[in-house]
């Protein structure tokens, strides 16, 4: 009965994480039922892997981004540059970018803005020559 010292000296004995005794897997079942209720459909085409045309530019230019912009946007809230905005219809907003995401960047001037990117024209750095 070597085993059930050796066991009983493992549980004694306190990991790091404060756990005690043994650990059990426990896998639920899926019923059999499920299983045949479940329908599988062949399809008599074989599935093509293209990007579809009619998505649009938009969409495609998304999906062959190198990051480049995500990168930029990242580095100017670390080192909360003041940038100017200039939007499609005409107007010019100066702020620190708080944070981004794909559709929306977030800007601070004293107010707090959300700036779609669809209605950006360009954006610059202040204090840099533009054009």
């Amino acid at each position: 009965m070597p085993s059930n010292g050796n066991r009983a000296s493992a549980e004694t004995q306190q990991p790091e994480n404060g756990f005690v005794g043994t650990r059990k897997l426990i896998r639920p079942s899926l019923a059999q039922h499920a299983l045949r209720e479940r329908q599988f459909h062949q399809r008599n085409n074989p599935v093509v892997l293209t990007r579809s045309v009619s998505s649009g530019a938009a969409a495609s230019s998304e999906h062959d981004s190198s990051h480049a912009e995500a990168f930029y946007f990242q580095k100017q809230v670390q080192t909360q540059t003041l940038m100017a905005f200039v939007l499609e219809d005409g107007e010019r907003i100066e702020g620190y970018i708080e944070w981004h995401d794909r559709n929306v960047i977030k800007v601070r001037n004293g107010h707090r803005i959300l700036i779609y990117k669809t209605s950006i024209k360009y954006l610059y750095k202040v204090g840099e020559n533009h054009t």
